[in-house]
């Protein structure tokens, strides 16, 4: 495993080669577009959004250095996922692990569940394949995949972020009650993704 100091390098360079070239850089291309497409979709569905929210609402549950690992580790992850989408690899179930994502990690979050960090990087890992994978097969024809990823990893880290700075302002309200709280409700709203 490489030295946690490397990590900012690993994470910098796997940033860099997601950018579009000079010469192919575009916005949209097409009715599908390129990277404002690939931004859209994490925001477009309810259900990315809330899982999203979670991770970073969890690791500033969490703490320690698990506020910035576990919003890191998932956009990462999720493009392999996206990788797996784009190349048609068959992945059961996606849309229930998806729902299951928003269910375990409000229950993490409303239980006030503090695994190792190595064990949340897993959970929330697992997941973020789920959720790659759902935006790599949803993938126009006009896109670019280079700039459509990109795009979603961009807004999938915006979304973290306000899960961080909600997670950390309520862990000085009520003692956090208020954070578990509001993973109790994503939760349910889960079970709702699931059965619906």
């Amino acid at each position: 495993m490489p030295s946690i100091r490397l990590l900012p390098h690993l994470i910098l360079a796997a940033l860099l080669f997601a950018l579009p070239s000079v010469a192919e850089a575009h916005v949209l291309v097409g009715e599908g577009g390129g990277f404002l497409h690939g931004f859209e979709h994490p925001l477009s569905g309810l259900d990315h959004m809330l899982a999203m929210f979670c991770v970073g609402l969890w690791g500033a549950q969490m703490g320690g250095r698990s506020v910035w690992s576990l919003p890191i580790a998932f956009p990462l992850i999720m493009v392999a996922g996206g990788m797996m989408g784009i190349a048609g690899i068959p992945l059961p179930a996606v849309e229930s692990g998806i729902a299951l994502s928003i269910i375990v990690l409000g229950a993490a979050i409303a239980c006030l569940w503090r695994p190792p960090e190595w064990l949340a990087l897993v959970v929330i890992g697992v997941f973020a394949i789920f959720h790659g994978y759902a935006h790599g097969a949803e993938l126009p024809n006009a896109a670019d995949p280079a700039d459509y990823a990109f795009g979603f990893v961009v807004a999938t880290g915006l979304i973290h972020l306000a899960g961080i700075a909600v997670g950390l302002g309520f862990q000085r309200l009520h003692g956090g009650q208020l954070a578990r709280a509001l993973g109790g409700l994503i939760g349910l709203g889960g079970v709702y993704f699931l059965v619906a």
